[in-house]
């Protein structure tokens, strides 16, 4: 037996643990979405510090991204753009060499 822990996916975020006991398996209380199931999986220091507590769902990293999520990728993707060409353009300072873009 040994003292230990928890907390949700959302405070786990940026932690990095030496041991986790991981619960990614079906709940009737919420969904769980492969985001969830990353930040759970990616706070121990290596995959030999990282245990499930039960089996889960393979569908949990087979399905596809939802229509939602391509969307905002899309969006994300524009941004991401338009900010890279005002930060050459000087927008945000000196303008840099055309060359620095790659």
């Amino acid at each position: 037996l040994s003292a230990a822990y928890a907390f949700t996916d959302f405070k786990a975020q940026g932690q990095t643990l030496e041991n986790i006991l991981v619960d990614i398996g079906k709940t009737c209380n919420f969904s769980l979405t492969p985001f969830n199931a990353y930040v759970a999986l990616s706070r121990g220091k290596s995959r030999g510090q990282i245990r499930l507590l039960r089996d889960f769902e393979d569908k949990l990293f087979t399905s596809p991204p939802s229509e939602d999520l391509l969307e905002e990728d899309k969006i994300l993707e524009v941004k991401a753009e338009r900010t890279k060409e005002d930060y050459f353009a000087g927008k945000y300072g000196p303008p840099h060499r055309a060359n620095a873009k790659e």
